[in-house]
């Protein structure tokens, strides 16, 4: 589909007057489907992300892991937390759909660059949410973890008297660079799948406004 809009915009540019018209509504038909199949992909890696993270959820939720979530005492927190995740991550694909709606019947250039400035600005603030409650998910484990384990309260006892200066920043330290690792990773996964189509939204953006002006 690249090489056929590029040949069309070439003819547009090199031909008549009376072939110009029709070549200018051949390439926007064009970046519209474009556009429109980028937007559905979105929508359906959205739900993809959705289930696989369920699914992981529910695997991974066992009598273990029910017994550390109540010793850290953040049963009430994940379940409230859970139930909000759950209610923002639906909006937010509500929204994709909603966009692909509109970039779907929309008819004229400038409102085609409008829905899709939309479109790449929910997807941003969906990645900027999903990184935020890791962070706040992350920092709430590690909290509860150094009040209420016994195991590593006790190494922590054992240990700092041995290394009274340097024992919390290597405690510090240690978490920091798993944050920034996990955290790391997450954008990468964010970066990879979305940003990839993020990108030819963005191409297909600029080719309007080059028509638009």
């Amino acid at each position: 589909m690249t090489e056929e809009l590029e040949l069309l915009k070439k003819a547009w540019k090199n031909d008549t007057h009376s072939y110009e018209q029709v070549t200018e509504n051949q390439i926007y038909d064009m970046i519209h489907k474009r556009s429109s199949s980028i937007v559905k992909w979105i929508l359906v890696i959205s739900l993809i992300e959705l289930l696989i993270w369920s699914a992981i959820s529910l695997l991974y939720v066992d009598d273990n892991y029910v017994k550390t979530v109540e010793l850290y005492h953040l049963d009430t927190l994940f379940k409230v937390i859970g139930i909000v995740n759950y209610a923002v991550i639906f909006f937010f694909i509500y929204c994709f759909y909603k966009n692909f709606k509109n970039i779907s019947s929309t008819e004229t250039v400038r409102k085609l660059m409008q829905t899709i400035i939309k479109t790449r600005k929910t997807v941003q603030y969906y990645i900027w949410y999903n990184l935020a409650m890791f962070a706040f998910l992350f920092i709430a484990v590690v909290v509860s973890q150094l009040i209420y384990d016994p195991n590593l309260n006790e190494i922590i006892e054992q240990t700092k008297n041995s290394f009274p200066q340097s024992f919390w920043i290597i405690i510090g330290l240690t978490y920091v660079a798993l944050f920034a690792i996990t955290l790391g990773l997450f954008w990468l996964f964010y970066r990879l799948i979305y940003g990839f189509l993020m990108k030819r939204l963005h191409r297909n953006y600029e080719e309007l406004k080059k028509m638009e002006y």
